[in-house]
């Protein structure tokens, strides 16, 4: 096993890519603790982890609220003894399509400050029960839009921009403390909006899907969209890949690899 006797917190761990994260983290031998906002569905992704013989605990959490977050992890490491590894994959729903000048301040700030205010809260309250003998791993998650351009995604192109930043500076911080960073850069996940990922809304906003005339379901749309035919491979990830490729890169496995980006974008850009 991969993550055997591992402790692994994941927040945003009822979502599409968290709750996916978690199922294969619990299989590799990580006791996981999974936060969210809802609980049944925190329930759901619990069950099937104990279903398969996994261990996981549910945590009804804000991220936005910095004294519960700094808390819980307390907690765990008090429990545990330490925490190993560590998932930020909660979401903020935000604008993409409006251009600069029809684009208000708020709109622009959203996913700016939300993401990365996320990011730095959970990572501020991990890091003190990380490292040290036991080698600590810091997971982000970041898109193609950090490297590419492209009209009516300001905000969160440079969101994920920051995300990486965030993560690269992050890593040389606490590279001494024996804490990795590493972050994870899948496309648009193909079956995320099935698995009741927030894209399922927010791909209803682009311009490229309502040219479709809305009539075709996001699920159905997305395999065969336009980010899908500008990939190398032709496709966009599938979250089976982005779960088994942050196992992989929690792992002892990965030790050497920090302050990097996996890209996981089938092609459609390159570092």
């Amino acid at each position: 096993m991969l993550l055997k006797d591992k402790n692994a917190v994941i927040y945003g761990g009822s979502g599409a890519i968290g709750g996916a994260v978690a199922r294969v983290f619990a299989r590799e031998g990580a006791k996981v603790f999974i936060c969210g906002r809802t609980q049944a569905r925190l329930n759901a992704v619990a069950e099937d982890i104990l279903a398969a013989g996994g261990a996981v605990e549910t945590a009804l959490l804000d991220v936005f609220d910095q004294q519960a977050v700094e808390a819980h992890a307390e907690a765990i490491a008090a429990k545990t003894g330490g925490i190993d590894i560590v998932l930020n994959a909660i979401s903020v729903m935000h604008d993409q399509g409006t251009h600069l000048v029809d684009l208000s301040l708020e709109a622009f700030m959203r996913p700016v400050d939300g993401f990365l205010r996320s990011l730095f809260i959970t990572s501020k309250a991990v890091v003190r029960h990380m490292g040290g003998k036991r080698l600590g791993v810091i997971l982000t998650l970041s898109t193609p839009g950090s490297k590419m351009a492209a009209p009516g995604v300001l905000g969160y192109c440079v969101t994920c921009a920051g995300t990486e930043a965030f993560s690269r500076v992050l890593a040389a911080e606490l590279a001494p403390e024996n804490i990795r960073v590493v972050c994870i850069r899948p496309h648009a996940i193909s079956d995320a909006p099935a698995a009741g990922s927030y894209t399922r809304d927010l791909f209803k906003t682009q311009p490229a899907y309502k040219e479709t005339g809305g009539n075709q379901p996001v699920e159905e749309w997305l395999p065969t969209s336009d980010m899908a035919q500008g990939t190398m491979l032709k496709r966009l990830p599938t979250l089976y890949e982005v779960a088994e490729t942050a196992a992989f890169l929690a792992s002892d496995r990965a030790g050497a690899i920090t302050g990097s980006v996996a890209n996981l974008s089938c092609g459609a850009v390159l570092d």
